[in-house]
């Protein structure tokens, strides 16, 4: 019998500050619409698990993107994009989900994003709570580490692209960032992931994930979760955010819910989704619940 994955994948065509992007996301499900961001510096194949659970996609539309440069998403077609320096802003990343769940004709989506996917949780809850029914930050803070931030761009760049240092070196760096339980097999998929990635792209990515992701205790505190519903969850193991970090955050978002994954690391979606599961199915079956309750209300 020969065998496929549920899922289907095309392009979608997106404007974003005038220049027109060709960009692939894959989907399988039905229900609720369930945006899937992936870290920096890969690509939506870490949400390959998900889009296969039959348990998420019988009430949730999962869609994992490729954001541009990433994956699938080639650079912008009639841009001269290589003359000049990649960085990934917070106004783009915001920007494009909006565009992306307005191509999609999406109602009020889920989203949920790892690393700096989990950053964007927090910024989407607070900017644009009446576009998303509820963000899942997995791996997010208010900000990154100070010891990674004071590193520099120039720092930055000089570890993570430079030509003395090739892919597969990117890639074996993730290991840092694993916990040591997860399976050899997951870990290595992260690391090729990573070894895929185009010159400059995992290095211009951390410029939103270090420096213009910035939320302060003041904004955090004026998020409404009875608008958007903000959840967290982060890995024991996370070097990067870690547990603490994280509470810090769920502690000024007023009714926001946040829970320590154990025996995970930085790449919980794919470095081992039996376990990350565990955690999410019971968020998406609140999250069910309350969109039918709206759904009897109105």
């Amino acid at each position: 019998m020969t065998k496929h994955d549920p899922i289907t994948g095309r392009y979608v065509y997106l404007t974003i500050e005038d220049i027109e992007y060709r960009v692939y996301y894959e989907e399988a499900g039905q229900g609720i619409p369930l945006l899937v961001g992936h870290t920096a510096g890969s690509d939506g194949r870490q949400y390959r698990h998900a889009l296969c659970d039959e348990q998420v996609t019988k009430d949730f539309r999962v869609i994992a993107f490729d954001l541009p440069y990433h994956g699938k998403s080639l650079p912008p077609h009639g841009v001269r994009w290589w003359e000049k320096e990649y960085n990934m802003t917070k106004k783009f990343m915001m920007d494009f989900q909006l565009e992306l769940s307005k191509a999609l004709g999406l109602d009020r989506p889920v989203y949920m994003g790892s690393s700096m996917g989990g950053h964007l949780a927090i910024d989407l809850a607070s900017n644009y709570p009446d576009n998303f029914r509820a963000t899942i930050s997995v791996e997010g803070a208010l900000r990154s580490a100070a010891e990674y931030v004071e590193v520099g761009m120039a720092g930055i760049r000089k570890e993570f692209d430079n030509p003395n240092v090739n892919r597969t070196s990117i890639g074996a760096a993730m290991m840092l960032n694993i916990s040591p339980y997860s399976p050899e097999a997951n870990v290595r998929e992260i690391q090729w992931e990573y070894s895929c990635g185009g010159p400059g792209i995992f290095a211009g990515d951390l410029y939103y994930y270090y420096y213009d992701h910035n939320v302060s205790p003041e904004e955090a505190s004026r998020i409404d979760t009875s608008k958007c519903m903000l959840y967290f969850l982060t890995g024991e193991y996370d070097p990067n955010t870690s547990p603490a970090d994280t509470k810090i955050a769920a502690d000024l978002v007023k009714g926001s819910k946040f829970w320590t994954m154990e025996k995970l690391g930085h790449f919980p979606v794919t470095e081992d989704y039996t376990e990350f599961r565990k955690y999410l199915l019971p968020i998406l079956e609140e999250i069910r619940q309350a969109s039918e309750t709206r759904a009897k209300v109105a």
